[in-house]
């Protein structure tokens, strides 16, 4: 480590370490269905599409919350607003554990669609978080390191609910309660460590320097909500949003598709969540190491963001072969490398709000577009669970071949619509127009 780097002092990874902390509960919290997906089934007697329904009525309550959310953290601020998401959340994920069989579709349906709502507040909260604390050109390694933890979540999901939960599903419960523990201490540590840069009592004049040193002074001046709507901008993030189906459909399905292709149960499911989460984390860290280093090669944000975008889309393709598959380590093999290809593109996508919107809508901006993915994940969702139930497997075919197409098409309509990513300053004007 160098000395400028030591005098600069390193401040701001503490606070990215509680944005991880938290995402890693988010994921724990939002995976332990789909981990136990086969269990509950036979549980509770839910078909296929009751099972769908289950995870739509999140989805829902996760768009709506987006659309709002967002905005709220924006107003609140990071501090407050986190808390409240977290709050919510961690309420909504213990209250499965009070839902009794026979109210299991309708209790799953509602405690999912507050769970949802809770948790649509934590990535709008965590790019905020980084936008704040650290500056473009480490943005993206920024928000690689902590997106790393979705996949930290989903790893520990079947481990945890492997060691407690029967494949008869005694013992659902527990899995449940344990994030309230995690949750409340969360909190406590984020009261505690949490404060605006430019405001906090421990950090060096030198190390804000350095947060605000490729950034425009903004008023404090709020930015209305819809105003945002008409920006091409916001669309071009928003259409990089739709791949999040494809995410959910590897966390909430994927435990699925395994059992019944290759019978992997509840207790089995570990070894390939490893193998495959593994590799996404390791695309939340190259994706992020990669454009960031291309920057400072000299290369512009615009040309470097988008060539990672490119190259991540090229290494996901494959992905839609799974279905033809018939060894399961080589299909785990391919959906790790279309997670890890994902992990990699949602870094990047995430950082373009930052590139382009001034810090004080980047919330706003993140929670309207991850509310255009949430929607075309529903009507994924939607369609997946029909034809599960009336062609058997044949829905999985299908979803593969848009898994692995989906991306690069999607990037030629983001430069379409923002071809040089030029910022907009405090009043959403283009800085220096050409």
């Amino acid at each position: 480590m160098s000395e400028a780097e030591n005098k600069i002092g390193h401040y701001r990874y503490r606070i990215l370490a509680l944005v991880f902390m938290a995402t890693t509960i988010n994921y724990f919290d939002r995976s332990i269905v789909g981990v136990m997906a086969p269990t509950l089934q036979k549980l509770f007697d839910w078909s296929n599409k009751d099972y769908a329904n289950i995870m739509i009525s999140f989805k829902i309550a996760y768009g709506i919350g987006l659309l709002f959310v967002g905005g709220i953290i924006d107003r609140l601020g990071t501090k407050l607003g986190y808390t409240i998401s977290i709050a919510v959340w961690s309420f909504f994920g213990m209250l499965h554990a009070a839902i009794r069989p026979a109210f299991s579709l309708i209790g799953f349906i509602v405690a999912r669609f507050g769970l949802g709502i809770g948790e649509s507040g934590n990535f709008p909260a965590a790019i905020k978080t980084v936008a704040e604390w650290f500056p473009k050109k480490d943005r993206a390694f920024a928000t690689g390191i902590f997106d790393a933890s979705t996949s930290v979540g989903a790893i520990l999901a079947p481990f945890v609910v492997g060691a407690i939960v029967s494949v008869e599903g005694a013992n659902w419960q527990i899995p449940f309660l344990i994030t309230g523990v995690l949750s409340s201490l969360w909190v406590v540590l984020w009261w505690k460590t949490y404060r605006k840069p430019e405001f906090h009592p421990k950090l060096s004049k030198e190390e804000l320097v350095y947060i605000n040193s490729d950034s425009e002074k903004e008023t404090e001046e709020k930015i209305p909500w819809l105003k945002l709507f008409p920006k091409r901008e916001t669309w071009a993030f928003a259409l990089t949003t739709v791949t999040d189906g494809v995410w959910w459909f590897y966390l909430f399905w994927g435990a699925k598709f395994l059992f019944e292709q290759f019978g992997v149960d509840i207790n089995n499911i570990g070894l390939p969540f490893l193998v495959i989460f593994i590799m996404a984390d390791a695309g939340s860290l190259l994706g992020g190491l990669a454009s960031g280093a291309l920057i400072k090669k000299g290369w512009s944000i615009n040309r470097a963001r988008k060539t990672t975008l490119l190259i991540n889309a090229i290494i996901i393709l494959p992905v839609a072969l799974v279905p033809v598959m018939t060894i399961k380590w080589i299909a785990v093999f391919l959906i790790g490398l279309g997670a890890m290809g994902h992990q990699s593109w949602s870094i990047n996508s995430y950082t373009l709000v930052p590139d382009v919107f001034p810090k004080k809508a980047t919330a706003s901006v993140i929670g309207i577009g991850k509310m255009v993915g949430v929607a075309v994940a529903i009507m994924a969702d939607i369609a997946l669970g029909a034809v599960l139930d009336t062609a058997n497997n044949s829905g999985y075919f299908w979803a593969f071949i848009i898994a692995g197409f989906s991306y690069i098409l999607i990037l030629g309509f983001v430069h379409l619509l923002m071809p040089k990513m030029t910022p907009l300053d405090d009043n959403l004007n283009y800085v220096n127009p050409k």
